[in-house]
């Protein structure tokens, strides 16, 4: 479904080594979870596979098409990032939820089909539906992109943080809905989380990220999770250290 070949990005200025020698691989229906403790370039990544930033060198295909051979547009209708601040650009939810399928040009029935399915799923009140962004909490609106990313059925699905302003009960909803996607419809997911419980039942892989490298790429039933901690306790720890 998605590869990521040799891929390095630095800055042209500084020359700053964002992400190094990046290679991984997420097949169909399958769900990554990238950790690594801040500055690691995990953003960048999602960003670059979304194709926010471009990359120094290396290659991204998708569907085994290099992405240099796929219109923008094109890639971006399959493949979703959903950031981690979530903007509705001054609409209303209806509006926001709207919008990416107005610019499919789908018929009016199909985008109302869409629109009350997900509403459901994320339980969205109807009341909701008619507030601006500035009406929201973080986490309603933490909802609303991501009810807005999966109305577009996409392919891929890139997550940053999509737990972080959730109480447990919203988390648990969506970390159903996140399983349904990638076993039913067999969407791949890629997810950024410093909620180490979470991954653990979401992710069938993990992949370690430290200085825009990548430590570690296995199966999440062979990640030793003490380990883990203790490597991004000791990385917070050092930022912080003047």
């Amino acid at each position: 479904m998605l590869k990521v070949e040799q891929v390095n990005l630095i800055t042209k200025i500084t020359k700053q080594i964002i992400l190094e020698d990046i290679s991984f691989q997420v097949l169909e229906g399958e769900c990554l979870a990238i950790i690594g403790s801040s500055g690691a370039g995990k953003t960048s990544l999602l960003r670059v596979i979304n194709r926010l930033q471009n990359i120094t060198n290396g290659a991204l295909y998708f569907n085994n098409i290099n992405y240099q051979e796929i219109p923008i547009i094109k890639l971006r209708q399959n493949i979703v990032y959903v950031p981690q601040e979530p903007k509705l650009l001054e609409m209303t939810v209806k509006e926001a939820l709207i919008y990416p399928l107005l610019l499919q040009e789908l018929p009016k029935t199909e985008i109302k089909q869409r629109v009350e399915y997900w509403r459901e799923q994320f339980k969205i009140s109807q009341e909701l539906l008619e507030r601006k962004e500035n009406q929201l909490s973080l986490g309603q609106r933490q909802l609303i992109t991501l009810a807005r990313a999966l109305i577009m059925r996409p392919k891929v699905l890139l997550l940053d943080e999509p737990s972080s302003a959730l109480d447990h009960g919203k988390t648990d909803n969506l970390l159903g809905i996140l399983q349904l996607l990638s076993t039913q419809e067999k969407v791949a997911i890629i997810l950024i989380s410093h909620q180490l419980n979470f991954v653990q039942d979401f992710a069938q892989k993990v992949i370690y990220l430290d200085q825009g490298k990548i430590l570690e790429n296995r199966l999440i039933s062979d990640v030793d999770w003490q380990e883990i901690q203790a490597r991004l306790k000791l990385n917070n720890e050092e930022q912080f250290n003047f």
